[in-house]
C-alpha cells in the first residue's frame, strides 16, 4: 500500500490544470493520497485497487504500515537511484507520510471515492472516464507480469478511459529496460490506438522519465 503524493503524480503524468479538470481514474491507486487532494479540490476522481475489497478502516491501517515497504528496494539498489527530483531522503518521506495521512482521512470519510477491482477486468462503464493513470504497476512488475496480460491491462484501461498514461516504463529496483515494450507498442498501433512514449519532468529511479500515452486513434 504504497502513499505517492498529489506533486509526485503531476511529476510523473506531467499533469497539467486542464488534465486535472477531467474525468480522472487512478488504477490501482494503492495508498496514494492523489485522490484525496484532487477530491478536495473538487476534482471528478475515482481511485481503484482489489485492496479496497478490505474496508477502509483496514485501509488506513495497511497505509500506515505501508509507509516504510519500498526503502527495501532502493536500499537494495541505491546505486539505481537519482535524488535530483526530491532533493533529499527526508523530503521524500515527508511527501509520502503526508500522502498516507491523506489517502487514510479520505478513505474513512469519503469511502466511495475507492472501489474495488483489478486489472484486466475493471467494474466501470465503457467510456466512464476521460484519464485513466496509472502508477507503478505495468511494466514495474514486467519480471512477473508478462506482455499479453499487461496488453490485456491496457486494452481495459482504454475501455473505460479516452486516455491512458502509464509510469514507469521499467522494471522496479533495478531500472531494467523492459524487453516487450517496444512490441507492445507495436501491437497497441496496430488495434488503431494512438501509442507513444513520451518524457516526463521526473526521474527516482534511473533512467525511468518516461511514460506510455496511449489514446483512441
Amino acid at each position: 500500500m504504497t502513499s505517492r503524493s498529489f506533486d509526485e503524480y503531476r511529476a510523473f503524468f506531467g499533469l497539467t490544470d486542464d488534465d486535472l479538470g477531467r474525468r480522472v481514474l487512478d488504477c490501482c491507486a494503492g495508498a496514494s493520497g492523489f485522490t484525496a487532494v484532487l477530491a478536495q479540490c473538487g476534482g471528478q476522481v475515482v481511485a481503484v485497487d482489489p485492496a479496497y475489497a478490505g474496508g477502509p478502516d483496514a485501509l488506513a491501517r495497511a497505509a500506515r504500515d505501508g509507509t516504510s515497504g519500498g526503502q527495501a528496494i532502493i536500499t537494495d539498489h541505491h546505486d539505481r537511484f537519482t535524488w535530483r527530483w526530491y532533493g533529499s531522503p527526508e523530503r521524500r518521506a515527508e511527501m509520502r507520510a503526508a500522502a498516507q495521512r491523506a489517502f487514510s482521512a479520505d478513505v474513512v470519510g469519503r469511502s466511495g471515492g475507492y472501489v474495488a477491482g483489478a486489472l484486466p477486468a475493471l467494474p466501470f462503464t465503457d467510456g466512464a472516464f476521460d484519464l485513466a493513470l496509472c502508477s507503478h504497476l505495468l511494466f514495474t512488475w514486467s519480471d512477473v507480469l508478462d506482455q499479453a496480460w499487461h496488453e490485456a491491462a491496457l486494452v481495459e484501461l482504454l475501455r473505460v478511459a479516452a486516455e491512458v498514461r502509464v509510469f514507469p516504463l521499467v522494471v522496479q529496483g533495478t531500472g531494467d529496460d523492459v524487453p516487450f515494450l517496444a512490441d507492445l507498442v507495436a501491437a497497441l498501433r496496430e488495434r488503431g490506438y494512438a501509442a507513444d512514449t513520451v518524457p516526463v519532468g521526473y526521474e527516482f529511479q534511473r533512467g525511468a522519465d518516461r511514460m506510455l500515452v496511449v489514446g483512441h486513434g
